[in-house]
């Protein structure tokens, strides 16, 4: 099916990680792309990153109304971070787990460790995850279209502040479904908001060396 000019390519059912995956590929490759017009003076599209990576990880991610788009984010210090967004109108999160080490001077590293989803899963509203690297030992997904331009992305969400911002490029390489469930999830991310984010069993902790979630 062919829509304003451009190819959408329609997938049903179940689909494994390895050939999501390789479709995330074009969008990486679109967001460096799209980090060089950025580069002639481009601000944050939202609020301005650490830069400092943190991972994100879950036993199961389940996403209703799913977006996949590139865009870049941008530090204080003005580096430009290439990501792709991944977004999701309603979430539930089993077992999450985020972590992030932070270096301190004499003292060495220390990880601020972040859990909850046990027992009862973590539940998120208009949530997006800005991440380098994603994966999952599983994909399931359900109406899948590969290939659809950002600005026509209608099953899942686009960031409001990503779509207002005159570097987001309505005709970049995307992807949407009406729904995901991924398995043993494993997310390098610079971002992460939330429009609602209720998470039970919630527990932070600090702990002395470098601990991270995986």
């Amino acid at each position: 099916m062919r829509d304003g000019g451009g190819a959408m390519l329609h997938r049903s059912g179940r689909t494994s990680w390895r050939r999501f995956a390789v479709v995330l590929v074009p969008s990486l490759t679109a967001a460096a792309a799209l980090g060089i017009g950025m580069a002639q003076g481009a601000l944050a599209a939202s609020f301005l990153i650490s830069g400092q990576r943190f991972q994100l990880a879950a036993d199961t991610l389940s996403g209703r109304g799913v977006s996949i788009y590139p865009m870049v984010d941008v530090t204080r210090k003005g580096t430009l971070v290439p990501v792709v967004v991944l977004g999701f109108r309603h979430a539930q999160i089993n077992r999450l787990c985020l972590s992030v080490v932070i270096p301190i001077p004499v003292l060495g590293p220390y990880t601020l460790v972040v859990t909850g989803g046990t027992g009862r899963p973590v539940e998120a509203a208009n949530l997006f995850i800005d991440a380098t690297s994603v994966a999952a030992a599983q994909a399931n997904t359900n109406n899948i279209d590969i290939g659809v331009a950002a600005g026509a992305v209608t099953k899942g969400p686009i960031n409001p502040q990503d779509r207002k911002s005159r570097w987001f490029n309505p005709d970049v390489f995307a992807q949407q479904a009406t729904s995901v469930v991924l398995e043993n999830v494993r997310v390098i991310s610079v971002a992460t908001s939330a429009g609602t984010l209720n998470v039970p069993n919630f527990r932070m902790r600090v702990e002395q060396g470098n601990n991270p979630c995986f």
